[in-house]
């Protein structure tokens, strides 16, 4: 690793060389509309100026943003064309030679109002695109996205998976950073969800998975970064939509907003207020074997419905403020609510070697949760130059308060003796608060013409105030529990600083290369019980990407990553959370970080089909480990460092457009993980190779309807100690527009054929833990919008494609 790390830092030190400036040339710039807004995916095209012949040429990306490679010496002329634009050519250009450059700048392209106006209903934009560095998924506008929240979309996304505990996968890999608009939301396990389920998807814009990240991101992440571009309205004057809609997948759900944008001279400000109403249920069956030393054997078969509903309202508001045409500052506010009630039904059959132990137990639980978080940013973007240097800095508090009153009723019947009843109440409360407090500030400067250097600094705090108080009942008294009860305090502090490179060397490579240390203060306090875990640790992450272009439609690319996960706040707290009599759930204060080194070589025919090759090496590995033990018939569920986790992955995206009315996206991912743990003296191995495929169509049928329809299918897989039976799913949405495009009504229906049911076991030296639930994902959903507009006229087929707010935090 040393030698490592010393090549790197050679990497960085050449890669700042002026000499770089030297390369091959490139003709470069960016297309834009009439309203100043990028126009992305567009074709570029240099002509050969006598003849009118293509060259060469590319397809701008998202930002309207494109780079050619210089042709031989002569005369050229570029030429643009996009579907619902006028084609577009510049004047004729001399190229002197294989080193000339020239940048066109801004080049604007005109609407064509017959061409819009004939295929105005047709034109469909992909739903997922791949750039070198990321794969996006379009949200906006989609049919699926209608009443979905953020976390169902998310589940729908190529590469990632819900693992048993409803936690995000990426590529195989757990350890997820999720970012909103290029920001760290630094919630994981069961915040991170609250947050998710309570987004409603008519806020998302687009979803980018980031698999192998550089060393500008957060470290935080072992299997990479999935970030959500929340819609930020472009246009003039004042613009908003109002929606709502319904639910049934036995139980009824609503959901109601409206968003509103104001854009007037210097200032750009937006809103959304989000409501939900959301019923949500459970069935589950588990069954459970255990073994003595002498032998013998007991089971545990228990049966359980749960349901939950639960109240969400949301505001998110923004503005920002051009102090002039090099720097602008704005802030941000986003506030999230919900309140839960739960209701947990269980049937359980204790059964012993002594049929006269055998026992029925009935238990009932319930609790009531409210969860309140507030998120504050301000932040600062300067262009210090008209080359390309830029300043930015944000300032971000997150303040998160929950509590959760539970109740847990159990009524004991001995199989042998059923009138011989024995009833239990046992009472909890868990009061929890977060906050966390982030700076950071990011530098960037190009070098010569071809080499970019950023640089930045961040530092963040985290508080975690988590007490859980339980009370026995007696003689309708309420007795406190202390050796139930528990106060636990956790803080982190993180200090970190990076640099980054990246260079074009020639006309075929482009390499970028980084270095980020992370310094990492923690302290776990449990005031109960007097236990005190103290943690320093200095790390370094290295990422280096080389970028290689075979030929116009051919590049492969390597990568390179080294990322850390630390444990989620919840599971280093040593609290024991109890689900039934014999099932609890308990913290682990010893947890260690997991590291993981990520290797992937990336190969793009005709920037269309992508192959990624990914292998990933974990330490320390965290995973969920079921302690059974015989002699009570209790199961304890913990997280625990395993020794390590292998995986390889192949991912191959192929996108089809059969026709301007049909066209569909394809993704078939192949992985092998191998888990290694120890047992006492024993190495336990647990490994599989799995396969998921997903589809998604796009067609558009008479009448100015459009299907959309997602399929997928995973074959058994493994995860930690745990064996996972295949699973299927297939949605469908339709889509039509009325008044002018102003109102938009979606019906969808969602796991139609009740594919969606998660079996899992896990069987160390006998004991075996086997769980089938299904969380009740069929459903049908019927949604409107209503858009409307005052000052500009409307245009609901432009595309968003302006990133100013991502650029303006930096990316993270």
């Amino acid at each position: 690793m040393k030698n490592l790390f010393t090549l790197l830092s050679m990497l960085l030190l050449f890669c700042s060389s002026p000499l770089l400036a030297q390369s091959d040339g490139t003709l470069s710039g960016t297309v834009l509309d009439e309203k100043e807004q990028p126009v992305g995916f567009v074709n570029v095209a240099v002509l050969d100026a006598s003849t009118a012949k293509v060259v060469t040429g590319a397809i701008a990306d998202m930002e309207g943003r494109f780079q050619i490679n210089t042709p031989a010496a002569g005369k050229y002329q570029l030429k643009i064309s996009a579907l619902g634009y006028a084609e577009t050519q510049t004047e004729p250009f001399e190229v002197t030679g294989t080193g000339f450059s020239k940048d066109f700048g801004k080049l604007q392209v005109k609407s064509d109002a017959q061409t819009l106006t004939e295929v105005q209903v047709q034109t469909m934009r992909p739903t997922v695109t791949t750039h070198p560095d990321k794969m996006v998924v379009s949200v906006e506008g989609t049919a699926m996205a209608s009443g979905s929240t953020a976390y169902e979309v998310l589940a729908q996304s190529p590469g990632v998976w819900i693992d048993q505990d409803g936690n995000l996968q990426l590529n195989g890999k757990a350890g997820v950073q999720v970012m909103l608009n290029g920001k760290r939301s630094f919630l994981s396990g069961k915040e991170l969800q609250n947050l998710l389920q309570g987004m409603s998807a008519e806020n998302i814009k687009d979803l980018e998975l980031i698999t192998n990240p550089s060393s500008k991101y957060d470290a935080e992440g072992a299997s990479g970064i999935i970030n959500i571009n929340l819609k930020k309205p472009q246009q003039a004057a004042m613009n908003g939509s109002v929606y709502g809609g319904y639910q049934y997948n036995n139980l009824s759900s609503y959901t109601a907003g409206t968003e509103l944008s104001h854009k007037s001279g210097k200032w750009n400000s937006f809103g959304s207020l989000d409501f939900a109403k959301s019923m949500r249920y459970r069935d589950a069956k588990m069954d459970r074997v255990f073994m003595s030393e002498d032998g013998s054997k007991s089971t545990f078969d228990q049966t359980g419905y749960e349901e939950v509903a639960r109240l969400q309202p949301s505001l998110r508001i923004g503005t920002d403020y051009d102090l002039n045409a090099q720097h602008s500052i704005g802030a941000m506010a986003n506030l999230n609510f919900n309140s839960t009630e739960n209701l947990f039904r269980t049937d359980s059959y204790l059964r012993n070697a002594n049929a006269a132990d055998d026992l029925f137990i009935h238990s009932l639980n319930s609790s009531d949760e409210t969860y309140g978080n507030g998120t504050l940013n301000l932040h600062y973007l300067g262009k210090l130059d008209t080359l390309g240097t830029t300043l930015s800095a944000d300032l971000d508090y997150v303040h998160i308060t929950s509590r959760d009153d539970a109740s847990f009723r159990n009524n004991y019947m001995p199989l042998s003796t059923p009138t011989e009843q024995t009833l239990e109440l046992l009472l909890s409360e868990n009061p929890t608060s977060y906050d966390i407090y982030s700076a950071k500030v990011d530098f960037a400067k190009l070098l010569g013409k071809t080499t970019k250097l950023e640089l930045g600094a961040k530092a963040s705090h985290v508080t975690s105030n988590n007490e859980l108080r339980f009370y026995e009942t007696s003689d309708g008294r309420q007795v406190p529990d202390p050796n139930r009860s528990n106060h636990f305090i956790y803080k982190e502090d993180i200090y970190a600083a990076y640099a980054n490179v990246s260079a074009s060397l020639g006309k075929k490579w482009t390499v970028q290369g980084g270095l980020r240390a992370e310094q990492t203060e923690s302290s776990g306090n449990s005031l109960t019980k007097n236990q005190k875990t103290d943690r320093s640790y200095l790390d370094l992450f290295p990422s280096l990407f080389v970028q290689q272009k075979v030929s116009d439609n051919y590049q492969i690319g390597y990568k390179y990553s080294r990322r850390i996960n630390r444990p989620n706040y919840q599971h280093l707290n040593p609290f024991i959370f109890f689900l039934d009599p014999f099932t609890s759930a308990q913290g682990n204060p010893e947890l260690k970080p997991q590291y993981v080194n990520s290797y992937e070589v990336t190969q793009t025919l005709k920037q269309t089909y992508n192959l990624v090759l990914g292998y990933a090496e974990t330490q320390n590995f965290i995973a969920e480990v079921p302690t059974q033990n015989p002699e009570d018939n209790t199961t304890v569920f913990k997280q625990q460092n395993v020794k390590n986790l292998k995986s390889a992955t192949a991912t191959l995206v192929v996108p089809v457009r059969v026709s301007n009315k049909w066209e569909f996206s394809n993704n078939l991912m192949t992985m092998y993980r191998e888990f290694t743990n120890l047992n006492g003296d024993q190495i336990i191995v647990n490994d599989k190779v799995t396969v998921i495929a997903q589809t998604n169509h796009n067609v558009m049928l008479p009448y100015g309807l459009r299907l959309e329809i997602n399929g997928g299918y995973q074959s058994p897989a493994v995860y930690g100690l745990y064996s996972i039976e295949d699973q299927m799913w297939v949605d469908a949405g339709l889509k039509r527009d009325f008044l002018n495009d102003k109102l938009t009504m979606t019906l969808n229906v969602t796991d139609i054929f009740k594919g969606r049911v998660m079996n899992v076991e896990a069987n160390l030296n006998g004991n075996i833990n086997a769980i089938e639930q299904y969380h009740g994902a069929r459903s049908v959903r019927l949604n409107l919008r209503y858009r409307f507009n005052k000052g500009t006229a409307f245009q609901s087929k432009k595309r968003n494609v302006n990133l100013d707010e991502l650029n303006r935090t930096g990316g993270n």
